[in-house]
């Protein structure tokens, strides 16, 4: 009882110093907030630092600043409208799990061919701490799954709106591919004199050259490269038609796979693109599979071990003579396939779940699998067949209808955002700018 009334006592204190006997510290205090958002604050220090690091990555993309205080007022926005789509997310009870921040972190250094333990060294060893990074990344997941939430479930895209465009602009479409570019630059100064232009021409010339006789193209782009994606290896992703430089586009509509360009001209020197990869999506090709399997549903009284044991006696009677059909008919917890013998007929590329379509596209045709688990229960599964299919005009259709909902998808989080900050109590200390 005398702790808890000691600790009391010590709130009251503290709240009679800040706001009776010490006003100029309370003043102080407040001083370093600048922006009050709805029950939370922003701090001086928080926005200098936001600051500090967007300075970082606009002046390592060699991007002209505006003035100090145009950019503090841009990125206090940008923290207001973050800080507002987080708090909104914690009154729709939107958590991210500790195992959802784990997969994700796991996601993303894969994606960069790197293990998780090797991804936190490098974000470390980029000098942000590792504790800041998931902090981001989790704001990030709940942000997503709010504009979900708030957004993606509400916009649709109709069969009318999908015949419109392919009518209006189908013409596009064809030359609308992707490409996986590489890109090396032999740097020339705006203001370099022609002796020093000549020599940056015939240097480009030579790496041409190399390339084509078959140098590798990563490993140049690391050593002769002036790109900002030089340690990279020139990998500047995939582009469509729209995101690829006009200096490049015409260059890139002509060229096929692994072609390298002619040294491309502008202001900052010798252009040299190879297209590492590309999608033609005038042309799509699918493989369809047929494919029948025999299902074994885990329940009360079929453990893992029991189905796995059962399709594996399965399996030795098939490979012993014994008719598929028939003991899918006999066996097969899937009803609706077992009267057909088992058959799912000709399935296309994600119709079936993950584990299934993984271990089906490995066999070879007739092959038989071993058990395969997936969320269904556990599966024996045989190709009887492939073949491929030129489904072009549904891919078109496909990729429109997707163009379509992203573009409605970022027209309406505009509106939205714009909304939630019109509506949500902001006041900015003006004179902090």
């Amino acid at each position: 009882m005398n702790k808890t009334f000691n600790m009391y006592k010590q709130l009251v204190l503290l709240f009679l110093v800040l706001n009776i006997v010490s006003p100029l510290v309370q003043a102080e205090v407040l001083n370093h907030i600048v922006a009050v958002v709805e029950d939370d604050v922003i701090l001086d220090n928080e926005l200098t630092n936001e600051v500090a690091n967007i300075v970082s990555k606009l002046k390592g993309n060699n991007v002209s600043l505006p003035p100090e205080y145009v950019l503090r007022r841009q990125v206090l926005e940008r923290m207001i409208v973050d800080k507002l789509q987080k708090q909104l997310a914690a009154r729709s009870g939107i958590q991210v799990s500790d195992e959802m921040l784990r997969n994700s972190v796991g996601e993303i250094a894969s994606r960069n061919g790197l293990s998780v333990d090797a991804f936190r060294e490098e974000i470390e060893r980029q000098g942000m701490s590792y504790k800041a990074f998931e902090d981001n990344l989790r704001n990030e997941i709940a942000t997503n799954q709010l504009r979900g939430r708030e957004i993606g479930s509400r916009i649709k895209v109709t069969d009318a709106e999908v015949a419109h465009f392919m009518e209006t602009q189908g013409g596009n479409i064809a030359s609308n591919s992707k490409y996986h570019l590489g890109h090396i630059l032999i740097a020339v100064s705006q203001s370099a004199a022609s002796a020093a232009i000549q020599k940056a021409n015939q240097k480009a010339e030579q790496v041409v050259a190399d390339l084509r006789a078959g140098k590798d193209f990563k490993q140049m782009a690391i050593s002769v490269s002036n790109d900002d994606n030089a340690l990279k290896g020139g990998d500047l992703g995939w582009r469509s038609t729209g995101q690829i430089p006009s200096l490049f586009v015409d260059v890139v509509g002509k060229m096929k796979q692994g072609e390298i360009s002619d040294p491309i001209r502008s202001p900052s020197g010798y252009h040299i693109i190879k297209i590492l990869e590309m999608e033609d999506l005038g042309h799509h090709l699918v493989t369809k599979t047929k494919v029948r399997h025999i299902l074994v549903k885990t329940n009360e009284l079929v453990d893992d071990d029991e189905a796995r044991k059962r399709l594996q006696a399965l399996r030795e009677r098939i490979v012993d003579g014994d008719d598929f059909a028939a003991l899918a008919r006999a066996h097969s917890d899937d009803k609706g396939s077992a009267i057909n013998g088992g058959s799912l007929d000709w399935v296309t590329p994600g119709a079936l779940v993950p584990p299934f379509e993984e271990a089906m596209n490995k066999l070879d045709i007739n092959q038989l699998s071993q058990p395969i688990q997936t969320q269904f229960g556990w599966h024996l599964i045989q190709v009887l067949g492939r073949e491929n299919q030129d489904n072009s005009d549904q891919f078109k259709k496909d990729r429109v209808r997707d163009e379509i909902r992203k573009r409605k998808i970022e027209e309406e989080t505009e509106l939205w955002l714009r909304r939630l900050r019109d509506e949500a109590y902001v006041e900015i200390d003006q004179d902090k700018f």
